[in-house]
């Protein structure tokens, strides 16, 4: 199943930018797998991977969505699960279910600890912001911003938002910004 979902998805990730292209899913599946080492939480892994790759339009296709699982056969209260997780995968959700919980967790640590920043930097550069737009974004949308739900999740979070703060800083400094 999860090679019909993600053949499903792939166009919908087609003309997004590279920082949240399909790259963007395999980088939090891989983030997952790690944080799933490090906890001890029931959970359906078949259904965090496919809310995983629905993560990304879930807001603007959940009818769709709906349609594309009911007509691979599957029952109403998983795909009822599914659309929950991927809701839950949202950075500003608070999940409730262990699957939402592990998803959401590993979106909020894609990449590791430098890659909240750097995101943030290639994002402002591909939309065409100048650096003093992005760094004002960050100030405002990352620096005392997000959680973490999982006792490992905070704690790999934790170190995350350290770093980002002192790249900010130095390279705030570098650029001679006031804050």
């Amino acid at each position: 199943m999860i090679e019909e979902v993600r053949a499903f998805a792939s166009p919908f990730y087609a003309d997004k930018d590279i920082m949240h292209d399909l790259s963007h899913i395999e980088r939090i599946l891989v983030t997952l797998d790690d944080l799933i080492e490090k906890t001890s939480l029931d959970h359906d892994r078949e259904i965090i991977e496919v809310a995983a790759y629905l993560h990304g339009f879930i807001y603007s296709h959940e009818e769709q969505i709906r349609e594309f699982l009911q007509d691979l056969g599957i029952a109403p209260d998983r795909i009822r699960k599914i659309l929950n997780v991927a809701w839950e995968s949202q950075k500003e959700s608070s999940p409730t279910t262990n699957e939402g919980l592990l998803l959401h967790d590993a979106h909020m640590l894609e990449g590791g600890y430098p890659f909240e920043i750097i995101k943030s930097l290639i994002t402002g550069s591909v939309r065409g912001q100048s650096l003093e737009e992005t760094m004002i974004y960050i100030e405002r949308n990352l620096l005392h911003k997000g959680q973490c739900y999982s006792q490992a999740g905070k704690r790999e979070y934790e170190i995350m938002k350290r770093r980002t703060i002192e790249i900010y800083q130095e390279l705030n400094q570098g650029l001679k910004r006031k804050i």
